[in-house]
């Protein structure tokens, strides 16, 4: 394995567990909102360094899935609280 690679896992897998904590711990649903888009974007750039050190592309299909679902889940927790927040009095 490259030098390069497993230093970019190891910085990128710190990140991912303190991502983890704050989702876990949140203390509110727009906090675990970010924390998993920075999760999900920590997962893309990963994928990309790997494809960028190792010179292929067969990974492009996942980071436009993983991107996708980023959005969708973004604008669906949005639209939760904006529907709850104008319920409440």
């Amino acid at each position: 394995m490259n030098i390069l690679l497993l230093a970019i896992m190891v910085v990128f897998g710190i990140a991912a567990i303190l991502t983890i904590i704050r989702i876990v711990r949140g203390p509110s649903i727009l906090d675990r909102a970010v924390a998993s888009d920075v999760l999900l974007t920590e997962v893309m750039c990963v994928l990309g360094a790997e494809m960028a050190i190792n010179g292929h592309t067969r990974n492009i299909p996942v980071l436009l899935i993983i991107a996708a679902v980023g959005v969708f889940g973004s604008i669906s927790v949005a639209r939760f609280v904006a529907r709850r927040d104008n319920t409440t009095p």
